[in-house]
C-alpha cells in the first residue's frame, strides 16, 4: 500500500467510525451488505451524518455559513478528488468511483438548507424535503450497488425513492416529539402538533405503508451482494413501523420512540434470519 492509499483507506475507516458512533442500526445492517459495499456506504453515511450534524447540532455557531462552506468544500473535493478534510475525501473517492449524480448532492444539501429556514411545511415543500434528504441517499447507494450498470440503476430509481421516503418518514413520526420541542420543527403537512390525534397518524401511517408496499419490488430486483443488507434494512424498519402504529397518538407526541440497542440487534438478527428463510 502507498502513501495515497494509505490516506484513501484511512479516510474510509474514519467515516466507518463515523457510522458505528451515531447509528447501531446503520452499522448492524452494513454488515449484512456483500463486504466490497461497506466501506463505500460508510462513506456515504459520513457526509451525510455531518451535514446533518451542521443543521441540528451546532446551536452557537452561524449554521447557514457553516453549511454553505461546507457545501463548497464537497464540491471542490469532487472536483480536485482530494481533499483534507477525511469525510470529504472519502465521500468523493465514492462520487468519482461510482458516478454519483451530482444532482442528487445538489438536492441533499438543499435539504439541509431548508432545516434553517422552514419549521412547518406544506405538501410541495414536504415531497421536496423526503427527495433530497431521503430519496436521494437511497439512490447514492443504488449507484454504489450497481457497480455501473446504469440500466439496472434507471429501472430500480423510483423503487428505491420510495424506501428511502418510507425510512425517513418511519423517522419523522417516531421523533415527532423531538423535532418538535427541540427544533420547532412539524414536518407532516396540515399537522398541528399540539392537536395530533388517532386520525392524524392514521393518515401519515397509510402514506408510508404504501411506500413500504411499493419499494418491494426493487429489493427484489437488487444485486445479490446488496438485496439481503436492503432487505433486512426494509424488514427492520417495518417491525419499527409496527410497534409505532401499535402505539395511541398521546404516547407518540409524549416520548420519543427508541429501541434498545439489545433490541435492535435482536430485530435485525431475526429480520436476517426471516429473510434468509423466506417467511417475511
Amino acid at each position: 500500500m502507498d502513501a495515497v492509499e494509505l490516506y484513501d483507506q484511512t479516510t474510509l475507516e474514519c467515516s466507518r467510525l463515523i457510522t458505528q458512533r451515531y447509528s447501531t442500526s446503520f452499522t448492524l445492517g452494513i454488515k449484512t451488505l456483500d463486504k466490497k459495499f461497506h466501506l463505500p456506504i460508510y462513506a456515504i453515511y459520513g457526509f451525510v451524518r455531518y451535514a446533518d450534524e451542521i443543521v441540528d447540532t451546532f446551536h452557537d455557531h452561524d449554521k447557514a455559513a457553516l453549511l454553505e462552506r461546507f457545501k463548497k468544500d464537497t464540491y471542490e473535493a469532487i472536483e480536485a478528488k482530494l481533499s483534507l478534510n477525511p469525510v470529504l475525501h472519502a465521500f468523493q473517492l465514492m462520487v468519482n468511483r461510482y458516478k454519483i449524480d451530482l444532482d442528487l448532492i445538489e438536492a441533499f444539501l438543499h435539504s439541509m438548507a431548508m432545516d434553517l429556514d422552514f419549521k412547518t411545511y406544506n405538501d410541495n415543500r414536504y415531497d421536496e424535503y423526503i427527495y433530497g434528504s431521503a430519496e436521494v441517499v437511497g439512490l447514492m447507494c443504488l449507484r454504489v450497488f450497481c457497480e455501473g450498470d446504469s440500466a439496472l440503476y434507471d429501472s430500480l430509481k423510483a423503487p428505491a425513492c420510495k424506501l428511502g421516503a418510507a425510512f425517513q418518514k418511519v423517522n419523522f413520526l417516531r421523533d415527532i416529539k423531538s423535532d418538535f420541542e427541540e427544533r420547532g420543527r412539524v414536518y407532516f403537512p396540515g399537522v398541528d402538533y399540539s392537536q395530533f390525534d388517532k386520525t392524524a397518524k392514521q393518515a401519515i401511517e397509510e402514506d408510508i405503508q404504501k411506500d413500504f408496499d411499493d419499494s418491494l419490488i426493487g429489493i427484489e430486483s437488487l444485486p445479490d451482494g446488496a438485496k439481503l443488507g436492503v432487505k433486512v434494512a426494509y424488514l427492520y424498519y417495518q417491525k419499527l413501523f409496527d410497534k409505532i402504529k401499535g402505539l395511541p397518538a398521546e404516547t407518540i407526541t409524549q416520548e420519543r420512540i427508541r429501541i434498545p440497542n439489545s433490541k435492535k440487534l435482536s430485530l435485525l438478527v431475526g429480520s436476517y434470519f426471516e429473510n434468509k428463510l423466506g417467511i417475511s
